[in-house]
């Protein structure tokens, strides 16, 4: 595992592109999106003005591209899990697959989470949410009781919440994740029973 992720990430430390969405990301948490200008960006990447300019544009275009690539393994895995017989297997790949993607993505997160007033005008709030619905909507038997229906979009959150909620508490990294992980997959597993009583 760990070797495939220290490939792509020298491979995304080259790109351009990629270095001006991780420093912009750098600068938005530090100091607030709308306090960083794309002059302290380039500075701090040590390029022109207009060297970055070729790339992009405005702040906006940096954010939503950042927003774009990293939700984009949500829109692969939605894709992926219409796709598959709604067997218990297939939602318990589909929560550590989404676990995963979101331990990948947890800078943006956190952004977004903190500049909740931005996300909103920058209409990236409206799409994450469509990302959430197509996410439940892989998750959820269309002919679960709305208490499974519940507990399927309890998983989500539970994940979610993983990220923000738990970074005070005295634990490994790892551990927090396997033990948000359990309670996600159970969750899931419990709505699934339910509905499809052995």
């Amino acid at each position: 595992m760990g070797g495939t992720m220290d490939g792509t990430k020298q491979q995304r430390r080259g790109d351009t592109r990629q270095r001006i969405q991780d420093v912009a990301l750098e600068l938005f948490a530090e100091q607030g999106y709308e306090k960083t200008s794309l002059r302290e960006i380039a500075e701090r990447l040590d390029v022109t003005k207009a060297a970055l300019y070729y790339h992009f544009k405005t702040k906006e275009e940096i954010l939503v591209s950042i927003f774009d690539d990293l939700s984009q393994p949500i829109v692969e895995l939605i894709e992926w899990g219409k796709r598959q017989p709604q067997s218990l297997e297939t939602k318990h790949e589909i929560i550590r697959r989404y676990s995963d993607t979101l331990a990948g993505a947890a800078p943006l997160f956190r952004f977004m989470q903190e500049n909740q007033s931005t996300v909103k005008e920058l209409r990236i709030g409206e799409t994450f949410r469509n990302r959430m619905m197509g996410m439940r909507d892989i998750l959820i038997d269309p002919d679960a009781a709305l208490i499974d229906q519940v507990r399927c979009v309890s998983a989500m959150f539970t994940l979610h919440a993983g990220m923000f909620a738990l970074g005070d508490i005295e634990a490994d990294p790892e551990d927090k994740r396997k033990a948000v992980l359990e309670v996600a997959t159970d969750l899931v597993t419990r709505a699934h029973q339910a509905t499809h009583p052995a």
